[in-house]
């Protein structure tokens, strides 16, 4: 199947569109109309995309869109402004840009409100910034906006190796913290110590509460993808004051908490999530991004990091491999394969 390329506007695009519930192969990249831009939003040729676990699990049927979002996979992109929709100010058609989306990354085009654009930063090329919006948006509201790291302080990562994993590390350490990671194989950590990180456990042969408390006492912050299974092993882990944030459910979304134990350590549990805040809250975390982070990413102390770049019309084939969990950093969908 041909593809229409950016700057042809002939009315249709293409976008990877979800046959049914189930595996990567019900992906299809077919024609769909094109999106136009409504008032305060912006329309985006679309340069890349990326792969998040939200993605796996909409596709799966078991994380529907937000209200109102586009239901085509794809949380973030990259890409040039094309169009402005009325009231719009502060971008220029023709601008380079990466996007924080509720839904639609998966496409040729795509419409964005104005407040969730960020410029590309520093050196980062065009397609490389497709693995940013989310990630950055992700850690920076929960570890610095909602726990408020400090410098000194210690912060606790489990999945070090993937996306929000690879971004978190070298994040804490910009901050100035001692940073620990969980990950599963030797090669995994390896590569986490070479991001940064100060302490690094491999989850499938040590228990990171033993760890953490022979090696720092415990965790200031920690960011979690689990959930349920490491609830109790997470407050723990705590030290006095502590914040636990969790932002993923891969171990069940029940779990059991022990109230003495958080309120002996005066220590909080948040669950957060991104993409269905309101559009005045992304941009609100969009803005202290650009201005607290993007000069970080810009000189080159927090910097993407990505294992692999599919053709976006191969979704099925970069969904496969984040399943298979191989992935080291973050899988990129380019439009121009």
């Amino acid at each position: 199947m041909h593809s229409v390329y950016p700057g042809n506007r002939v009315g249709h695009m293409h976008a990877i569109k979800l046959r049914e519930p189930g595996g990567p192969d019900n992906l299809e990249w077919v024609e769909v109309p094109d999106p136009r831009p409504g008032p305060g939003e912006v329309l985006l040729d679309v340069a890349a995309s990326a792969v998040n676990r939200a993605d796996l699990l909409q596709r799966q049927g078991n994380y529907p869109p937000p209200p109102g979002a586009s239901d085509i996979l794809g949380l973030e992109c990259s890409g040039t402004v094309a169009e402005l929709g009325e009231g719009v100010q502060g971008w220029q058609v023709g601008d380079e840009v990466c996007a924080l989306l509720a839904g639609g990354g998966y496409a040729e085009r795509v419409v964005v409100p104005a407040g969730q654009l960020l410029p590309v930063p520093g050196e980062v090329d065009l397609i490389t910034s497709a693995g940013l919006p989310e990630v950055a948006c992700t850690v920076w509201s929960n570890v610095v906006m909602h726990a408020n790291l400090a410098e000194g302080e210690v912060l606790l990562v489990h999945g070090g190796a993937g996306g929000i994993g690879t971004h978190a590390i070298q994040v804490g350490k910009a901050l100035g913290a001692t940073v620990a990671v969980t990950a599963g194989s030797a090669d995994r950590l390896d590569r986490c110590r070479q991001l940064g990180a100060d302490i690094a456990i491999n989850y499938k042969e040590q228990d990171f509460v033993e760890v953490l408390r022979d090696e720092t006492g415990g965790a200031d912050v920690i960011l979690d993808n689990m959930g349920a299974k490491y609830l109790d092993r997470n407050v723990s882990a705590l030290e006095t004051n502590g914040r636990l944030v969790i932002i993923g459910m891969q171990g069940g979304v029940k779990g059991e908490l022990n109230i003495g134990k958080l309120m002996t350590k005066r220590a909080s549990v948040a669950g957060t999530t991104l993409r269905a805040r309101p559009v005045d809250d992304k941009a609100r975390i969009v803005a202290d991004v650009r201005e607290r982070l993007w000069p970080l990413v810009a000189e080159g102390a927090v910097r993407p990091v990505i294992g692999q770049v599919v053709p976006m019309s191969e979704a099925g084939k970069a969904h496969q491999a984040l399943e298979e969990g191989g992935v080291f950093g973050k899988v990129l969908l380019s439009v121009r394969g």
